[in-house]
């Protein structure tokens, strides 16, 4: 009769590790009993119209696919409606969100005279609509230092810290930014 018990209470702790691992490792265990490759969390799509960008339009598209690759929980798809519509303009880039993953963005060809690149200026608006704000550190790692990182950085991806900021947002659904305020990294408060 103790043999058994024994035996049952070992199954109990075997499974209720088994369950721990699952959870650690970020698999249920529906998937890892199936065949199905669906992720445990939910991908989110923002829909973007870069119709309007202009000569800005492959930029565009190529920061949207570097927040693609650098993040999980949410994967920008061109299309229309668009949560995200882009605009091209002669003024300063800019973003405004109106809430996580909506808003405007304008590509502004000034920075692009100034020397910046425009793929870096698309990954790092498109960054504000993710719910990034602002991080003037003058550091090329990081894409949301924006132009005081000067003319001469190319770096279009996010640090694995923005990355993990924005898998943040994501999952709780809210960001420090508020909606309807237009952040503009304009030339005079930057370093060059």
């Amino acid at each position: 009769m103790k043999a058994p018990m024994v035996a049952r209470r070992f199954l109990r702790v075997c499974a209720t590790l088994l369950l721990g691992l699952a959870f650690l490792t970020g698999t249920g265990l529906a998937a890892s009993a199936s065949s199905d490759p669906q992720p445990s969390f939910v991908v989110r799509t923002v829909t973007y119209d870069a119709s309007g960008a202009a000569e800005f339009r492959a930029a565009v598209d190529e920061g949207a696919q570097i927040w693609n690759q650098h993040v999980r929980n949410v994967q920008f798809v061109p299309g229309t409606p668009a949560d995200v519509v882009i605009y091209a303009d002669n003024g300063w880039p800019r973003a405004m969100p109106t809430g996580l993953g909506s808003g405007y963005v304008w590509m502004g060809r000034q920075a692009v005279q100034q020397g910046h690149y425009p793929v870096r200026i698309a990954a790092h608006e498109l960054g504000h609509i993710l719910g990034l704000p602002d991080r003037r550190t003058g550091l090329c790692s990081d894409l949301m230092s924006g132009a005081s990182a000067g003319t001469s950085c190319r770096n279009p991806d996010p640090s694995p810290a923005e990355a993990a900021e924005v898998e943040y947002n994501f999952q709780n659904g809210r960001t420090a930014l508020v909606p309807g305020v237009t952040l503009a990294d304009s030339p005079a408060r930057t370093r060059h």
